[in-house]
């Protein structure tokens, strides 16, 4: 029983390859009316994914039923769910619900914190879930549950037009785009977008090209109340965040043999062996020998972006190969990377369109880190560029304090900055930090 899954997974993958080509997340994208998506990998089977698949920007075609006047009311509702600061200064995933009807909104906003919860679950959403706002948009849904569940025939009636059985594939749950960018543009930011199917049936999908109009890196769907789906999720926010190859790979599937492009932009995937990583100090080469999450060590292994050989991997199993299993290090710093590139460190809480006297007093706030390890952002001070070790680790100051001995306006700033051991990448280090300055006098 176990070869006849396997056979039809693969079976599945293969036609959804042959269909689409080897493109990775960021690959060319399809006509203007359709958008490439990931398929999430079989229930029962290992694989993160099976490949991408071209299908309707605009979802299925159906006339959807006028909402009652209590459902306008309850409908487009926003709220801030986890509150970690300023839109301008957190990265803001906004969660809309799909097949849920105006009595069951109380329902999505559970599923949602829930399901948020499974995201802050994995390393490093856990350390650095204060860098994140999450909202929550009511879609309300006149008929409850979403289309393709619990077969193809079953047809319902929601705001997002989700569905199973897109483009044929049970699993591959699909939504009207322009209908979900409606709701999620109500949310005064979006980053990231969630979209939860009132459904306990396995599926998923990623949309994974960022939006031109509304900035957001990508789209996740999954069903609200199936064990697998969070995890699904957090896949497909290694493309949209971490802008991350898939590393999982297709024996015996044509065409998908052997590689033999160019090297991928992708960081964590290459064609070169560890030798050669290490030779050109390449990629992921500074991590090489490490312990990883996921288990083994860092090095080369072959099999990745769909193809059996001709690439390499980091690791055996990743998040980015099999649900489940947590991101590699080499994944880890890239998620890192992608967090502080919407996230910002420093909050100035005493406004900074002023100059402040000897009377007031400069205020900051910086995010607090989760870690399992008690690691904090370093905070240090500056007076006209001279650090002053006296107040570090604080997050306010008072101008009373610098001992100011004259009359001219001098520049006080506080810079905060991740040391993270997880990034070791000099380029995405830099961009861990932070700084905000005020002018100060007597």
């Amino acid at each position: 029983m176990r070869r006849s899954v396997t056979a039809v997974a693969a079976a599945c993958a293969a036609a959804v390859l042959l269909a689409t080509g080897p493109a990775g997340p960021a690959g060319a994208a399809g006509p203007p009316d359709r958008t490439r998506v990931e398929v999430p990998g079989p229930e029962r089977g290992g694989d993160a994914g099976s490949g991408l698949v071209d299908v309707p920007a605009g979802g299925r075609a159906k006339a959807a039923g006028g909402l009652s006047a209590a459902e306008r009311a309850a409908d487009g509702d926003v709220a801030k769910m986890i509150d970690n600061g300023s839109t301008a200064d957190r990265l803001d995933v906004v969660v809309v619900g799909d097949g849920y009807t105006a009595s069951e909104l109380a329902k999505f906003h559970t599923d949602a914190r829930e399901k948020w919860a499974e995201v802050t679950a994995v390393e490093p959403y856990t350390t650095y879930r204060n860098l994140f706002n999450v909202w929550t948009v009511d879609a309300v849904s006149r008929e409850s549950g979403v289309s393709g569940d619990p077969d193809p025939a079953t047809v319902r009636d929601t705001a997002l037009g989700s569905y199973f059985w897109c483009e044929e594939i049970e699993r591959l749950l699909c939504i009207d785009q322009p209908k979900v960018d409606a709701y999620v543009a109500k949310a005064p930011a979006a980053d990231l977008v969630i979209v939860l199917a009132n459904s306990a049936k396995y599926g998923g999908a990623g949309y994974n090209e960022p939006s031109e109009t509304l900035g957001y890196e990508g789209i996740s769907t999954a069903s609200a109340d199936h064990a697998k789906s969070g995890q699904v999720a957090i896949h497909e926010t290694g493309h949209s965040l971490g802008k991350l190859a898939d590393e999982y790979f297709y024996p015996g599937v044509p065409d998908y043999e052997k590689y033999t492009g160019p090297e991928p932009a992708d960081s964590n995937s290459t064609t070169l062996p560890a030798d050669r990583l290490a030779a050109q100090r390449a990629k992921w080469y500074r991590w090489l020998g490490e312990e990883s999450p996921d288990g083994g060590t860092v090095g080369a292994y072959e099999g990745g972006g769909y193809f059996a050989t001709g690439l390499y991997r980091p690791t055996d199993n990743s998040l980015m190969r099999v649900l489940g299993k947590p991101f590699n290090l080499p994944g880890v710093e890239a998620m890192i990377g992608g967090f502080y590139q919407h996230a910002r460190i420093v909050t100035p809480l005493t406004p900074t369109d002023r100059t402040l006297r000897v009377r007031h007093t400069a205020k900051a706030a910086v995010p607090r880190l989760a870690g399992a390890d008690g690691r904090q952002l370093d905070v240090r001070w500056y007076l006209d560029g001279r650090e002053l070790t006296r107040f570090a680790g604080r997050t306010e100051v008072r101008v009373a304090e610098l001992r100011l001995l004259d009359p001219r306006t001098h520049r006080l700033s506080v810079t905060a900055q991740d040391r993270t051991p997880s990034v070791r990448d000099p380029k995405v280090a830099r961009t861990l930090k932070s700084t905000v300055q005020w002018n100060v006098r007597l």
